[in-house]
Parts: structure tokens; C-alpha cells; sequence
């Protein structure tokens, strides 16, 4: 046995799987459950799965959000690719310490704090609480993360590709969209599946800015579990965790051909 896998390391590298999967393991095994009784085995069955579509409660707070994920993940990497490029790009100018103090802070700040400093911000300005409430506070959270993400690729992209660029007449705007902008998008997609993964899953933040017409998903699981889990709530979990895994091996296809894709590039570069 190699001494860096040794029978020590397997051990603890199955029981840390085991520990984070297997709980996961038996939900979906109970989603195909023909008892009410979400701990007691009566056969299998896909009726709670049958259920679950007819459900307007569920349905209504699914379609909610994954709207608001969509419109927030998206506008949050718009903003946070520019917030990262102003940050590793602009060099040093007035107010750059608070500029990144103000960006990184929702990172450690807990989601109480932010939630109801959300919820006093929206009533202080007269909006009333609702999907775009929701929104505009899930931007707000989420936009830190995709900085950091694109910042981190971004610091170690080569500048004499960009200046190359310029010197051969484009304009700064052409350089990023045709030069930057395809290299660091595995970056930004990165940036945005975990934005989107952030507001899919977030409860806190939307607990205080929801409004009573605008429930979000994780709101409903969490009312209702209160109440007992009900086989319906496996089979949506593991409707969720099944998208999940499919997002995550598909962005791990698409980075992995992209890199791919750059470093034949490069070689080719290299040999003319």
C-alpha cells in the first residue's frame, strides 16, 4: 500500500463520504416509499412522485424560485465580474479599501444580520415585500461570492494578452469582450452556478424579505417539515439533489473542455 493512501486514509476518506452521502442515500430511498410513514418500508412506490406534480403549493413556491435564482444569479454575475475586474484591474484609487470591504462583507456577515438589514432597508424605502424584494436582496449576497471567484482567475490571467490586443487597435471594451471574457468564462460560470446554488437554497435571507404571496421553496420544506416530513418532501429533495448532481457534472464537463480548449490554444500559439 502506498504510504500516501495508506489504510488510515481510506478509512477516514469513506467514513467522510459515508457521513456527507449517505444521509442523502436514504432520503432518495425513501422517496420511492408506499407508506405514509417516511421510517417504515412498505414496498416501492413512485405515487408521492405523482403527487408531488399536482401539488399547486409546491408547484407555485418551485416556479418562484427558480425565477428569483435565475434573475439574481445572473444579474450578481454581471455585477460581480465587473466589481472583479474594477478590483484586480483599476490598481489603487480613492476608496478602494471600503470599495472591497463593501463587496467581501455579505461573505461573513450572518444572514440574520443581512436579512433584516434587508427588511429595513425595503420598508424604509416603501417597497413592498415580494418577489423583486427577494431579488434585489439575493443579488446582494450573492454578488460577493462570483467576485471572489472571477477575481481569483483573474489575478492570474497574463495582461500581455489584453495589451497585445490593444496595441493591435482594439478598444479596451473589444479587448475584454474578445480576449478576456472567453478566457476567464469558465470563471464566471463558476461564479454564476454557485450564485445560483446560493439563492436556491437560501431560507434566512428570504424569511425576512418574502412577502406572503412570494414563498419560496426552501420556506415551504421548512413550514412543512415543522408539521412532519411527509414522503412528498423526499421526493422533491430528491428531485433537487438529482438536478444538482446533473449541474454540477455538466459545469465540470464544460470547464474541463474549455481548459482543454485553452491549452491547445496556446500550444498552437506557442508554435507559430
Amino acid at each position: 500500500m502506498n504510504r500516501r493512501f495508506s489504510w488510515f486514509n481510506a478509512t477516514s476518506l469513506t467514513l467522510g463520504f459515508a457521513f456527507l452521502y449517505l444521509p442523502m442515500l436514504i432520503l432518495v430511498i425513501y422517496s420511492f416509499n408506499a407508506s405514509k410513514l417516511v421510517t417504515v418500508w412498505a414496498g416501492f412506490s413512485t405515487k408521492w412522485y405523482g403527487e408531488l406534480l399536482t401539488n399547486e403549493a409546491f408547484l407555485s413556491a418551485a416556479w418562484v424560485t427558480l425565477k428569483v435564482a435565475v434573475i439574481s444569479s445572473t444579474v450578481a454575475t454581471v455585477l460581480g465580474t465587473m466589481a472583479a475586474y474594477v478590483l484586480v484591474r483599476a490598481g489603487r484609487f480613492t476608496g478602494r479599501t471600503l470599495f472591497s470591504g463593501m463587496i467581501y462583507a455579505p461573505i461573513v456577515m450572518p444572514e440574520v444580520i443581512t436579512g433584516l438589514a434587508m427588511l429595513l432597508l425595503f420598508i424604509s424605502l416603501g417597497l413592498d415585500r415580494g418577489v423583486t424584494t427577494i431579488i434585489l436582496a439575493h443579488i446582494t449576497f450573492t454578488m460577493c461570492f462570483v467576485s471572489v471567484v472571477v477575481s481569483s482567475r483573474l489575478v492570474t490571467f497574463d495582461k500581455s494578452l489584453e495589451e497585445a490586443a490593444l496595441d493591435l487597435g482594439c478598444t479596451p471594451f473589444d479587448a475584454f469582450k474578445s480576449v478576456t471574457l472567453p478566457i476567464i468564462a469558465p470563471a464566471v460560470v463558476s461564479g454564476w452556478l454557485l450564485a445560483f446554488t446560493l439563492s436556491l437554497d437560501d431560507l434566512v435571507i428570504s424569511q425576512f424579505v418574502a412577502g406572503p404571496s412570494s414563498t419560496t421553496l426552501p420556506m415551504k420544506i421548512f413550514s412543512a417539515v415543522r408539521l412532519g416530513v411527509s414522503p412528498e418532501i423526499n421526493a422533491l429533495s430528491t428531485i433537487l439533489i438529482s438536478i444538482v448532481t446533473v449541474g454540477v457534472i455538466s459545469a465540470s464537463l464544460i470547464s474541463k473542455r474549455n481548459i482543454a480548449r485553452q491549452r491547445a490554444d496556446e500550444q498552437k500559439a506557442l508554435q507559430l
